[in-house]
């Protein structure tokens, strides 16, 4: 589970800085792009706003594991082993959570638009406080005893997937001072083992601090940046019940979501 960073050494540029050196760096790209230099759909690894990118980005090429080892001391589950209630994050625990209800639901499709039928997809997320439940996660925000901010689903036969939750908040991390990271909710999707894994984020529409963030910043291409934000759906908000977000995921093609291992690949070539 993804938590705030606690190094309390990072926090040493204002938001100032910061955002002028994702500015720098995205007039930078534009310019290359303009000069027809290759487009840029996935996050740098490198990315000086970010600043502990720095040191958790590899240094020296990556190494190839053989998957079956791997898969030998991997966890294993049938479809059958995911409950269908595990999807609804408001009902795990005693009571009813705080903050605003919602579901957040949309497709797995691959670059032809084709349904990838079966595919098990985990989110985890803050809660309506902003408040992970992690013990690295100590800012002064409360922890709500009715949520625990992970679920899990399987697509169906249309690639489709949903959740029932509640709308995460920012958070403050220690990247620079006064930093916030915008409301969101990682996901997670699994292919036909363990080894297959990607991990990505999802943003709700409208954030002010989307322009302020340097992990969401890290990605230079701004329609790359739009496909990680959710659209709102009324037609999926209930009356006097939940909202509704729709957030389609692709797994390949020109308008392939991005996910944490693109970085890593782009940085291995």
């Amino acid at each position: 589970m993804t938590a705030p960073d606690t190094n309390p050494d990072a926090a040493t540029a204002t938001q100032d800085q910061i955002s002028a050196e994702i500015r720098e760096i995205h007039r930078s790209y534009e310019q290359r792009r303009a000069e027809g230099g290759p487009e840029e759909t996935s996050a740098r690894m490198h990315f000086p706003p970010y600043r502990s990118s720095l040191l958790r980005s590899p240094t020296k090429s990556l190494h190839h594991a053989d998957p079956e080892e791997i898969e030998l001391h991997a966890p294993a589950f049938g479809e059958r082993d995911v409950h269908p209630l595990e999807a609804d994050l408001t009902i795990q625990h005693g009571g009813e959570p705080i903050g605003e209800r919602m579901v957040v639901t949309g497709r797995v499709i691959d670059g032809d638009g084709r349904p990838v039928r079966h595919q098990l997809v985990e989110l985890w997320q803050a809660n309506a406080a902003g408040r992970y439940v992690h013990k690295r996660d100590q800012h002064p925000a409360p922890l709500d005893p009715n949520f625990t901010g992970i679920g899990r689903t399987i697509t169906n036969a249309q690639g489709e997937y949903s959740f029932t939750t509640i709308k995460p908040a920012p958070y403050p991390w220690k990247n620079h001072f006064n930093a916030w990271r915008p409301a969101h909710i990682h996901f997670s999707l699994f292919g036909t083992d363990f080894t297959q894994r990607l991990v990505t984020q999802m943003y709700f529409p409208g954030d002010p601090l989307f322009d302020l963030d340097p992990i969401y910043q890290s990605i230079t291409d701004q329609k790359a940046r739009d496909r990680l934000v959710a659209t709102y759906d009324h037609s999926v908000s209930e009356h006097e019940w939940n909202t509704g977000y729709r957030w389609n995921i692709v797994l390949s093609g020109s308008n392939r979501t991005w996910f944490e291992s693109d970085a890593a690949a782009e940085e291995e070539h």
